[in-house]
């Protein structure tokens, strides 16, 4: 049997073909940072790009996109008036929804003309999926059957409160855009950027939905960027970015363990994820305002935050950023598709030509940006000597069911050797494996 099972190992250590398969099971994939561990993926596309294995044409409206856990999909959707999770058996050739859960009332607000309907992807963990609607309802329900487990609504449960600039301003609760922070996983704790006056950021019994903390030092309406979770300095914590900059809180008690202070407040809407590298964290915000680095320091038993820089070198709207080998990669308003030394700021790249506005993702080697227009996604190779497209797709149709102002902000997600792409109604799926 040993000699069995080591042939079998190095058969498939050894065929190009071989592609290590890894769930996507939150918002950025596995650690929350755009990127997928797989390999064995097409380096080059066709002409018209990968084969397109099947299309979902019942997903309503919103921008969550799909999180991958062994053979479902799960995404939130709006349908009607009402938004749902639902979960879809991929065991076939053809998605077979095989549930839906209530998350509540569809997020919408007079006036809206850019977005409608749930922002965030679902977080699967073991047997549960949570969901955390536009309007603050968060759900808890069985993976399998989608029977609810228990529920809660940030605004009336905790104060919950959502930075409104540009959005809406609706009593009793300012709640902007919607809630867009995805809810994170740590342990036996679900973690929320819930926003407001009792505090920032709640922990609940994932079991539950039990109070565990909230941070009260902290009381700051919630941004649209999602939490990551870091050892810094031997210390667990949460790194969280606002408009006044980036805080980072103890997972043990939600204590504020540091705060970087921007001179000047971002002054829009905060979307990308922060980015980390060792005790080096970047964010950005787009609409011309720009970014920072800060390195995170504990010394004589406190935190110290040291600006590395702060400038308008990158202005990452919606899509996000990934950093491969040390070298960041995404898209800035002011200078298109970029990479940069990570620790440096220093431009090797950009490029405002081939590709408009949108997100990013990475795996084996390759970044696959995809347009917030036109429905078009680029393979690039990710290296620091410049844009190198490997092929291109378009989506056969695209959504109507967006907003006058609303593009497709979905971001790409990879798992299983397939690329999965939303956009409102329509989620696809292409084949990526050699």
């Amino acid at each position: 049997m040993y000699r069995v099972l080591l042939w079998v190992s190095i058969l498939v250590s050894f065929t190009p073909a071989a592609t290590l398969a890894e769930d996507w099971p939150q918002f950025r994939g596995m650690h929350r940072d755009g990127k997928s561990s797989e390999t064995g993926l097409l380096k080059e596309w066709p002409q018209n790009g990968p084969k397109l294995l099947w299309t979902f044409d019942k997903a309503g409206v919103g921008y969550a996109g799909p999180v991958i856990v062994g053979t479902n999909l799960y995404t939130s959707v709006g349908r009607g008036n009402t938004e749902f999770v639902i979960c879809l058996d991929l065991s076939k050739e053809t998605p077979t929804e095989i549930w839906q859960a209530k998350i509540g009332p569809l997020f919408k607000w007079q006036g809206n003309k850019w977005n409608r309907g749930p922002n965030v992807s679902p977080t699967v963990d073991g047997d549960s999926v949570y969901a955390l609607g536009g309007n603050g309802d968060l759900v808890c329900v069985d993976r399998k059957s989608g029977s609810e487990r228990w529920r809660k609504n940030l605004p009336r449960d905790f104060g919950g409160e959502v930075n409104p600039i540009g959005g809406g301003t609706e009593e009793p609760t300012p709640l902007g855009w919607g809630y867009a922070a995805a809810p994170l996983v740590d342990g036996e704790n679900l973690i929320c950027s819930c926003g407001g006056k009792k505090g920032l950021m709640i922990a609940l019994k994932k079991s539950s939905g039990e109070l565990v903390w909230q941070s009260m030092q902290v009381a700051e309406q919630a941004s649209y960027s999602s939490p990551v979770v870091a050892d810094l300095g031997g210390v667990r914590q949460f790194i969280q970015v606002l408009n006044s900059g980036i805080v980072g809180i103890s997972a043990k008690d939600g204590k504020l363990l540091w705060r970087y202070k921007r001179e000047t407040p971002y002054d829009d809407v905060v979307v990308a994820t922060p980015i980390l590298q060792d005790d080096y964290i970047f964010s950005s915000v787009g609409f011309g305002q720009g970014c920072d680095l800060i390195q995170i320091a504990l010394e004589k038993g406190q935190f110290t935050v040291h600006k590395i820089f702060s400038n308008k070198n990158v202005e990452n709207r919606d899509g996000g950023m990934v950093i491969v080998d040390g070298y960041l990669y995404g898209h800035s308003e002011n200078k298109g598709w970029f990479c940069q030394e990570f620790k440096t700021g220093k431009n090797l790249w950009d490029d405002k030509d081939s590709l408009g506005r949108g997100s990013i993702a990475y795996a084996d080697g390759m970044l696959y940006c995809q347009a917030e227009r036109g429905g078009v996604v680029v393979l690039i190779e990710a290296s620091p000597k410049g844009w190198t497209e490997k092929g291109r797709l378009k989506l056969p149709r695209q959504s109507a069911n967006r907003l006058p102002s609303g593009e497709n902000w979905t971001q790409p997600v990879i798992s299983g050797g397939k690329l999965y792409l939303r956009d409102q109604e329509f989620i696809y799926c292409y084949d990526l494996k050699k």
